[in-house]
C-alpha cells in the first residue's frame, strides 16, 4: 500500500523533470504470440468459453510474460509502470463469463507490477492501477431509435469500479490511473468509486485521469471538449490530467495545448504512435514519435510523458532520451479563478461576460405546459421546451420534476437522457433543480458536465447541509445554496447576509468546495401583494447582494426573477417591465446570473417611460403609495405584452430609424421592406449594411455594454441583421462581378469564449 512519503516523493519527482510512463501492454501481448493455452493455464483448462484475447487474465495464467514487459518498460527508463487491468471490471470480463475473479485480477496485477518495481531498487519507480473506460456507456444510447435508454446505470458502473479499485488497493498500487475516457459520465462513476474505497479503506492516493479524443473536432465520444471535460473532473483533484490513445502526437497537439492552458494541475500525455495503418497497425517509429513529443515538452506543455497503442520500450527509451534536457511545464500559479461549469462546452463566468441567463421554461412547477408535457409522458415536445430555451440565449437549463403526479426521480432521469442525445441542448451546463434530494442525486448521476444543484441549505442544520455539500462536491457539481436556515427563510438584509457568510464558511473550510462553486440565493420574494411588510423585498435583495459580494469573495449570487412579478400573474407586459428593471439594478449590485424566461426580457432602455418610473418605485420602495399606482397603472396595459403588435407608430419614422428600432427590439416582420427601401435610398447595397443596420447594431452594442440588453435580446437583433443581409446579399453578387475584389477579412478570436458569440454573429 502506498504511504504519504511515496506520494511525496512521486510529487517531488514531477516537479523536478519530465515524468515517464510505460508504453503499450497489448502491443507487447501481441509480440509474444501467445495461443489459447497460454490464456488458459491450468487452472482455466476447461472454461466453456474462449479466453484468447482476455489480456488481463494473462496476470494469473502467465504472470511471467506480463511481469517480463513490466521489466522492459523499466529498463528503458519508465517511472511510472500500469497494472494489466484496463479491463479488468466487471462487465469486460463477463464477455468471458469471468465476472467472478475480477477482484482476483486486481489484486494479482498490482503485485506482479510491484514485484518489477521492486526488483529495480537504484531509483524510485511507481505502479499505477489502470482503470479502464469499460465497455458500456452512461451518456449514449446502444438504441438509435431510444435515445432516453441506457445500457447500464450510474449506480452498476459506480460499483463494478468500486470493486477494480478494491483489488488494486490491495495489490499496494502507489496511484490510480484513470485512462481513455470517452465518456466523462463513466468517467465520474470512476471517480465517484474511487472517493466511496478511499473512504472504505481510511487511504487516500493520487489520481490520475486521462481522456481520450475520437477525430479531430478535438471532442470526446460522448460528445465533450478537452475544456468542458477538464471542468467535469476538476474537483477530483487529480495529481494529472491528460489524454492518451486515440490520436498519434502529430494530431493530438491542439487538444493538449488546449489542456495545459486550463488545467491547474500537472499535465501528461501518451498517445498511439500514430494513426493505424490499413491493417490496424502502427508504423510511427520511436524516432518519429520522440521527435514530435520533444516539441510538446520544449512548448512547456507536458509533466509525464509516455506511449499508448503501437508503442514499444524502444519508444519510451528514444522519448527519454529526447526530452531529457528539457524542462517540466510548470503548474500554473492562478491569482483570479472564474466561475467554470459545463455542458458538452464550458461556461466561464468572467468580468466581460455580463449577466448569466438560467432558462426557467423546463420546470414543472413554473410552467404549465411543461408540466402538461411530461405529466402527459410527452417527451419529445418538452425536449423542443428546452431546446426553444437554448435558442432564446439561456446559458443554463433549469430542471425540475417536482411534481405530486409524478415519479419524479424517473421522470428526471428520463428527461436528462433525452437532453443528453440533443447536443444543441446539452453544450449548455444543466441546473438540476429540486426540494428532495433523491431527485438531485437521480440528476447529477446522468449528467456528464459539471452542472449545478438548485439547492441546498441549512433548514435542517449544520451537519445535514454539510452531508449535502459534500455529496455534490463528490459528483462535481456547484451548488445554489439558499438563504435558509433552522429559523426559516431569510427576509430581511441582516438575515441574508448572516446565513450566507455562515454557509460559506461552512462550505470552504470544512466542505472543500472552491468560493466559485458557490452560488447564493438570497431568495428573491413578490412585491406589490399588499402587504407592507414585502415591500422592500426587491430593495433588500439587492442591498443584500451587494454586502454577500463583500464578504463572501469568489461566490456567485442568483434568484428566481419571476417570484417578483408573482401578483402580476396574466399581466406579461408589467411582469417582463418588473424584471428588466430589477435585473438592470440587481445586476449593477453584484447578481451574477437569474432564472428567467430567456425569451421574455424587454430591453431596460426601451420601456415606456411612465411604466418604468412605476416599476422602479415599487422595487425601491419609494413612496408609500407605489403598489397601487401600479396596479392601476397595470389595468391600462394589461394585455399589451412586447410581443403584441398593437403599437406601430415606430413605421411612421425614416427608414433608418425604422431598421434601428427593430435592431433594438428583434423584430423581423418589416426588416425584408425597409432593407429593400434603404437599398433604393443608398448608391451600393453594401451602403445600407455599413450605415443604417450597423448603426442600429451600434446602439444594440451601447445597451448589451451598459447592462441594458441581455445574451438573448442580442441574439434575436442578430436574426433580425442575419435576415436584413440575406436579403442585400444577392444585389451585392452582381455588384462583384462589376468590381474588383476589395480582400478578405479573417474574424478569430478564443474558442467558447464570451467573445466567439459575438464573432459569430458578426459572421
Amino acid at each position: 500500500m502506498n504511504d504519504d512519503a511515496t506520494t511525496a516523493r512521486l510529487k517531488q519527482l514531477i516537479e523536478k523533470r519530465i515524468v515517464f510512463f510505460d508504453g503499450a501492454m497489448g502491443t507487447m501481448i501481441q509480440r509474444a504470440g501467445l495461443t489459447e493455452a497460454d490464456f488458459r493455464g491450468d487452472r482455466f483448462v476447461d472454461h466453456p468459453s474462449s479466453l484468447q484475447g482476455n489480456n488481463d487474465l494473462l496476470v494469473l495464467t502467465r504472470p511471467d510474460v506480463i511481469r517480463g514487459i513490466h521489466e522492459e518498460y523499466l529498463d528503458a527508463g519508465a517511472d511510472i509502470i500500469e497494472t494489466n487491468t484496463f479491463n479488468s471490471n466487471v462487465f469486460s470480463q463477463a464477455d468471458y463469463e469471468l465476472q467472478e475473479v475480477v477482484y482476483e485480477l486486481n489484486v494479482a496485477a498490482a503485485r506482479l507490477a510491484k514485484e518489477a518495481t521492486a526488483s529495480r531498487s537504484e531509483r524510485d519507480c511507481y505502479v499505477a492501477g489502470a482503470i479502464g473506460p469499460l465497455n458500456k456507456t452512461l451518456s449514449l444510447s446502444p438504441d438509435v431509435n431510444d435515445p432516453g435508454y441506457r445500457a447500464l446505470t450510474f449506480d452498476e458502473a459506480r460499483e463494478a469500479y468500486a470493486e477494480q479499485v478494491r483489488g488494486l488497493l490491495d495489490g499496494g498500487v502507489d496511484l490510480l490511473l484513470v485512462e481513455t475516457i470517452f465518456d466523462t459520465l463513466n468517467a465520474k462513476a470512476a471517480l465517484c468509486a474511487i472517493e466511496d474505497v478511499f473512504e472504505e479503506k481510511g487511504v487516500r492516493l493520487p489520481i490520475v485521469i486521462s481522456v481520450t479524443i475520437v477525430d479531430k473536432s478535438g471532442r470526446t465520444l460522448s460528445g465533450q471538449t478537452v475544456e468542458a471535460f477538464y471542468l467535469s473532473i476538476e474537483h477530483a483533484r487529480p495529481l494529472a490530467v491528460g489524454i492518451n490513445c486515440s490520436l498519434g502526437a502529430q494530431e493530438m497537439r491542439p487538444f493538449l495545448k488546449e489542456l495545459a492552458g486550463v488545467a491547474d494541475c500537472y499535465v501528461h500525455c501518451y498517445p498511439n504512435a500514430g494513426l493505424p495503418n490499413a491493417f490496424g497497425g502502427y508504423d510511427q517509429t520511436p524516432e518519429q514519435m520522440s521527435e514530435l513529443l520533444r516539441g510538446f515538452a520544449v512548448d512547456g506543455m507536458i509533466n509525464i510523458i509516455g506511449g499508448c497503442c503501437g508503442t514499444t520500450p524502444d519508444h519510451i527509451r528514444a522519448i527519454g532520451e529526447a526530452v531529457r534536457d528539457v524542462p517540466p511545464r510548470p503548474k500554473p500559479k492562478r491569482d483570479v479563478h472564474f466561475p467554470r461549469f459545463s455542458g458538452l462546452e464550458p461556461l466561464v463566468i468572467r468580468p466581460e461576460t455580463n449577466f448569466i441567463l438560467v432558462g426557467e421554461r423546463t420546470n414543472v412547477t413554473g410552467s404549465a405546459k411543461f408540466r402538461k408535457l411530461i405529466t402527459e409522458g410527452d417527451y419529445p415536445e418538452a425536449v423542443s421546451v428546452a431546446l426553444q430555451q437554448v435558442r432564446n440565449g439561456a446559458n443554463v437549463i433549469d430542471i425540475n420534476m417536482d411534481e405530486g403526479l409524478l415519479e419524479s426521480e424517473q421522470a428526471m432521469t428520463t428527461f436528462l437522457n433525452l437532453i443528453g442525445s440533443e447536443p444543441e441542448i446539452s453544450r449548455v451546463p444543466i441546473m438540476i433543480d429540486s426540494s428532495k434530494w433523491t431527485v438531485i442525486e437521480a440528476g447529477l448521476k446522468c449528467v456528464q458536465g459539471k452542472s449545478i444543484v438548485n439547492s441546498i441549505s441549512m433548514k435542517e442544520g449544520e451537519a445535514e447541509f454539510l452531508g449535502k455539500a459534500r455529496q455534490v462536491r463528490r459528483y462535481g457539481a456547484a451548488a445554489v445554496v439558499m438563504a435558509f436556515d433552522e429559523k426559516g427563510q431569510a427576509d430581511t438584509i441582516q438575515r441574508k447576509v448572516e446565513i450566507c457568510t455562515r454557509a460559506y464558511r461552512l462550505l470552504v473550510e470544512e466542505a472543500g468546495f472552491a468560493p466559485t462553486d458557490i452560488i447564493f440565493d438570497p431568495n428573491i420574494f413578490a412585491v406589490a401583494t399588499g402587504i407592507e411588510e414585502h415591500n422592500a423585498y426587491a430593495i433588500d435583495f439587492i442591498e443584500a447582494t451587494r454586502q454577500i459580494k463583500e464578504r463572501c469573495p469568489g461566490a456567485l449570487v442568483s434568484g428566481g426573477v419571476s417570484n417578483l412579478s408573482f401578483s402580476f400573474r396574466g399581466n406579461n407586459r408589467v411582469r417582463e417591465a418588473m424584471h428588466s428593471a430589477f435585473l438592470y439594478h440587481a445586476i449593477a449590485a453584484g447578481m451574477d446570473m437569474g432564472i428567467v424566461n430567456a425569451g421574455q426580457l424587454e430591453v431596460y432602455a426601451e420601456l415606456p417611460s411612465d411604466l418604468l418610473e412605476h416599476v422602479e418605485d415599487v422595487i425601491f420602495n419609494r413612496r408609500p403609495d407605489a403598489t397601487e399606482r401600479l396596479v392601476t397603472l397595470a389595468e391600462t396595459v394589461k394585455g399589451k405584452g412586447r410581443q403584441q403588435k398593437h403599437d406601430l407608430s415606430w413605421r411612421e419614422a425614416t427608414v433608418e430609424k425604422r431598421l434601428e428600432h427593430a435592431l433594438v427590439n428583434g423584430v423581423v416582420d418589416f426588416v425584408v421592406e425597409d432593407t429593400e427601401e434603404a437599398r433604393l435610398k443608398h448608391a451600393r447595397p453594401l451602403d445600407v449594411i455599413e450605415g443604417p443596420l450597423m448603426s442600429g447594431m451600434a446602439v444594440v452594442g451601447d445597451l448589451f455594454g451598459s447592462g441594458k440588453m441581455f445574451l438573448p435580446q442580442v441574439v434575436k437583433s442578430a436574426r433580425v441583421m442575419k435576415k436584413a443581409v440575406a436579403h442585400l446579399e444577392p444585389f451585392m453578387e452582381e455588384e462583384k462581378t462589376e468590381r474588383s475584389a476589395q480582400g478578405k477579412v479573417l474574424l478569430a478570436t478564443v474558442k467558447g469564449d464570451v467573445h466567439d458569440i459575438g464573432k459569430n454573429i458578426v459572421g
